[in-house]
């Protein structure tokens, strides 16, 4: 069976799919989820799907970006532009969530918008240096959140489009 195929044609495949689409920095759950209702998987699948594959990057940014930032540096200068824009960003977002610490990281990473999520929740984690034991369960709070939130929006958005209201 081809990839593409299995990755759409099975309910093993669409999990996966899911997974994989809310890996991505950027798109992350709030775009995975919707994609995989839209993939045809029901919501209880699509939910988890969705948060597994939004937190499975997140304890690496945490222990490991600021590493992978110096590797990037020291071997990849051309890249410091990036860098620069990553670290500017991640303090700048590591402001709102600072005066609140981990309640204001799962707040942060809560809110289903542009610019928020557990990409940038964990890094700003990571500069803040927040340790993994304490950060890890709000970004997961945080994911579990917006998810439930994005359940809603999407169940909301599907009934309206399928004319089911």
């Amino acid at each position: 069976m081809e990839l593409f195929q299995y990755l759409t044609d099975t309910t093993g495949g669409k999990c996966l799919f899911t997974m994989l689409v809310s890996m991505l920095p950027i798109i992350e759950l709030r775009g995975g989820l919707p994609f995989g209702v839209a993939l045809g998987l029901p919501y209880y699948l699509a939910f988890p799907a969705a948060v597994i594959g939004n937190l499975i990057p997140a304890p690496f940014i945490i222990v490991y970006i600021r590493r992978v930032f110096e590797m990037m540096r020291k071997y990849l200068p051309s890249l410091n532009g990036l860098v620069d824009k990553l670290e500017k960003k991640a303090h700048l977002k590591g402001k709102k969530v600072q005066k609140y610490q981990y309640l204001g990281l799962w707040l942060f990473v809560a809110i289903p918008l542009p610019g928020t999520g557990a990409w940038t929740g964990s890094l700003a984690a990571a500069f803040l240096g927040m340790r993994l034991k304490k950060a890890m369960p709000a970004v997961v709070l945080g994911v579990l959140t917006a998810g439930c939130i994005m359940l809603g929006l999407t169940h909301v958005g599907v009934n309206l489009f399928s004319g089911a209201v």
